[in-house]
């Protein structure tokens, strides 16, 4: 008798009843909403042939009784909450065929006991908890056809007896702590179509193993610390179509034996060591959609027969040192969404065949030596930057509507006349030092005259006493002059330091403005954020640059960037702030080895620091500062990854007798969804940005798909496990776990929809500070659905 249930939408526990089903051969209730534990109960069902309980919430740890259940050929407990080891009488299932433990929360080592299951065809253990070696007896599985040990804590070396394995067509053990080398012992895996290793450490070079997999349509050996060069026995994997060997210390020139490989479809060798020039055949690539080989040291020029790979969608080109002009052939992949050749030393004309690629939506062309004007056919829905390069001439009509001054800044002699009506913008830092010294120089000359002028007329005075305060002079209005706290940061050192602004220090840009890194003669590290010609005759920026120095000027906060001061001319126009070593938050949650350092413990803090900053501008200031654009570009972290909020461009002080009426201001994603309708700004603006950046902070990405699943019925679904970070070891302690849960809480709190009934900031910070409320039920069995209809966090109900 079989009974299958699948695919329905069961809920609540199994009945320990289901043992009385003693006749059952075949029992299916996967893709339900069961939950609780494996009943006992189970082990009676001696006949069963076939379990599958996958794609449920059922916890607790496996049975040991299910060593008992003897005619078992077929074991699926995949995509669960079990937790607990892996029992070592499932040795005892020697007739299993299939066995699927992966999606859980398993611990401990790998039993040697499975080595019994010699008729496995099917093994995955991925995704769990599981530490210790690889057992030896895995070896005597030599029918297995899939093995899957992936995201789990396995250390030491790829076993050699993995070669025994010879009918293997899928092998992934990625995401471990495996070292040691690549083995030999691989090269008899001759059915292999899948072989995973990366994110591992894996050292010494690419032996040569690959040669007589020639099924192999899937090699990913990224982020390790493999060493020498590609080996040429690459050649002959002419099944291959996905290769990333990227995020390694791999050296020496691109072998053209990889231009042999013509069903590759994706291409990626970044981050490595790579030098020489481009592979000059790279057409018989024909297949290929996705061809990255950033961050490297390549020379030479873009290969003209790079525009017969038509199938090219996304081509990485860029911190290269490529040269020449760009070809106009790379425009003739029609299928191409994404182009970065930025950070090299292309130079000549930008060719206009690139405004005709209709599917293009990513154009990066920034910091290379590229001249001419800007061509009319780059005026299309699609996020270009050509910064930072020698462009001339006028800014294209329509060049505005999809584009900002970001994407031309650091092109000195563009004109606008067009669009905002600016003159020929050529103005340069170099072209006036000159006149500053000669200005400084005269207002030198003037100080001795006045000093004297000065002594004359306070010797004629009388001294009424010795306690009377020194007026200070205001310095705000001189030419040149920089306001600040302390009185030792002289303009001229701003110059000397950063060299007339020149661009090798500088270090980001920001939605207005150029960031630069800048050491002071008193060995002190500053960052400055300049306004350029261009952007500084555009009232809008010109606006936000004096806002935030204003704003700036009159916080403290330890969690809020520090201004050391500021030039407000028309012609020179920079913030002095306290350097901020690790750059953005954005960065390093984007970027693969930072978010790896950045843990739970971590994430929860900067959520605290950006929390108490946030309170301190809507309850300790006077008249309330709100942010308007939180987002995590606008979040810094220092070297011990303490936050920092900036950018206060937009922020504004409510009124209390004014109605705050505002243009809508801010970064898509993060923006209050009532500031569409009302046009009202106040805090519970803030308090919605700062609920977006927490789930953003914890789930490593933004979580735009997510908020809005949370306002339908599929939120019930919706785990918290499955939306946290995949790149953090999922081990989280009791502490880190209700730390966790309360910071999902309080963003989820954040995010309602009526700003009404979001908490305060101060409310928010204080509960981060004070809470740690008990879980409940264990971690992996909360649902976010539980998480936003918390009623444990009161708000005002002002």
């Amino acid at each position: 008798m079989a009974l299958h249930f699948d695919n329905n939408n069961l809920f609540g526990p199994i009945s320990s009843k289901i043992g009385n089903l003693e006749n059952v051969v075949s029992l299916n209730l996967s893709h339900n909403l069961l939950i609780g534990p494996l009943p006992h109960t189970l082990s009676c069902l001696t006949k069963l042939t076939v379990l599958s309980l996958d794609s449920n919430q059922i916890n607790g740890s496996i049975p040991l009784e299910i060593g008992n259940m003897r005619k078992l050929r077929h074991l699926n407990l995949h995509n669960n909450c079990l937790n607990g080891k892996i029992p070592s009488t499932l040795g005892k299932l020697t007739k299993l065929d299939f066995l699927n433990l992966g999606v859980n929360f398993l611990v401990g080592k790998i039993p040697a006991t499975l080595g019994n299951l010699t008729k496995l065809d099917f093994l995955n253990l991925g995704v769990n908890f599981l530490v210790g070696k690889i057992p030896a007896t895995l070896g005597n599985l030599t029918k297995l056809d899939f093995l899957n040990l992936s995201v789990n804590n396995l250390v030491d070396k790829i076993p050699p007896y993995v070669g025994h394995l010879t009918n293997l067509s899928y092998l992934d053990i990625h995401s471990n702590q495996i070292n040691g080398s690549i083995p030999m012992e691989i090269r008899n895996l001759t059915n292999l179509v899948f072989l995973d290793l990366g994110v591992n450490n894996l050292s010494g070079t690419i032996p040569p193993v690959f040669g007589p997999l020639a099924a192999l349509c899937y090699l990913d050996i990224h982020s390790n610390q493999i060493n020498g060069s590609i080996n040429s026995t690459m050649r002959d994997l002419q099944s291959m179509q996905k290769l990333d060997l990227s995020n390694n210390y791999i050296s020496g020139i691109l072998p053209h034996e990889l231009t042999q490989l013509t069903q590759l479809q994706y291409l990626n060798l970044s981050l490595n060591k790579l030098s020489g020039e481009i592979l000059p055949n790279i057409e018989n690539l024909y297949s290929l959609s996705v061809l990255d080989l950033s961050h490297n040291n390549l020379s030479g020029s873009i290969p003209i027969k790079l525009g017969n790979c038509f199938l090219l969608g996304q081509l990485f080109l860029s911190y290269n040192r490529l040269s020449g002009t760009i070809p106009p052939e790379v425009s003739y992949p029609y299928k191409l969404t994404i182009v970065d050749l930025s950070h090299n030393l292309f130079s000549g004309n930008i060719p206009f065949e690139l405004g005709y690629i209709e599917s293009l939506r990513h154009l990066d062309l920034s910091f290379n030596t590229l001249t001419g004007q800007i061509p009319g056919t780059l005026v299309f829905q699609c996020q270009i930057n050509l910064s930072y390069n020698y462009l001339e001439g006028p800014i294209p009509d329509g060049f505005w509507r999809y584009n900002t001054l970001k994407s031309v800044m650091g092109n000195k002699n563009l004109t606008n006349d067009h669009i905002l009506g600016i003159p020929h913008c050529s103005t340069r830092i170099k072209k006036f030092s000159n006149l500053i010294k000669i200005i400084i120089l005269a207002l030198v000359i003037l100080g001795f005259l006045l000093l004297g002028v000065g002594f004359v007329f306070l010797s004629r005075r009388k001294v009424i006493g010795n306690n009377q305060n020194e007026c200070k002079a205001t310095r705000n209005g001189n030419l040149f002059s920089i306001w600040n706290y302390d009185g030792n940061i002289a303009f001229e050192d701003i110059i000397t330091a950063t060299e007339d602004f020149d661009i090798r220090y500088c270090i980001g840009t920001g939605g207005y403005g150029s960031v630069y890194k800048a050491t002071l003669p008193s060995g002190k590290v500053i960052a400055l954020k300049k306004l350029h010609c261009l952007e500084s005759q555009e009232p809008a920026f010109d606006k936000s640059f004096r806002n935030e120095a204003k704003v700036l000027s009159e916080v403290r906060h330890r969690n809020i960037v520090k201004l050391y001061g500021f030039c407000l001319h028309n012609r020179c126009m920079f913030l002095v702030y306290e350097y901020i070593e690790r750059g953005s938050l954005f960065y390093a949650i984007s970027n693969d080895v930072e978010a790896k350092e950045l843990n739970w413990k971590k994430r929860v803090n900067i959520i605290k620091g950006i929390a108490n900053a946030l309170s301190y501008l809507h309850h300790d200031c006077i008249p309330t500062i709100v942010h308007r654009d939180l987002t995590t570009s606008n979040i810094l972290l220092n070297s011990e990854f303490e936050a920092f909020v900036a950018d206060f461009g937009i922020a504004r002080p409510l009124n209390p007798d004014s109605s705050n009426l505002t243009t809508l201001a801010g970064t898509y994603g993060y923006i209050a969804p009532e500031l569409a309708y009302t046009m009202v700004v106040n805090e519970k603006c803030d308090v919605y940005s700062f609920g977006v950046v927490v789930l953003e902070t914890i789930m490593g990405r933004h979580p735009g798909e997510l908020i809005s699943s949370l306002a339908s019925s599929s939120a019930r679904h919706i785990m918290l496990k499955d939306v946290l970070d995949p790149r953090l070891s999922p081990h989280i302690n009791q502490t880190i776990a209700q730390n966790v849960v309360l910071v999902v809480t309080l963003a989820l709190a954040c995010l309602r929809s009526n700003p009404k009934s979001r908490p305060t900031m101060k409310h928010v910070s204080q509960e981060i500070l004070v809470r740690k409320p008990p879980l409940l039920k264990p971690f992996y069995e909360i649902s976010m659905w539980e998480l936003m209809n918390q009623e444990i966090y009161l708000v005002d109900k002002n």
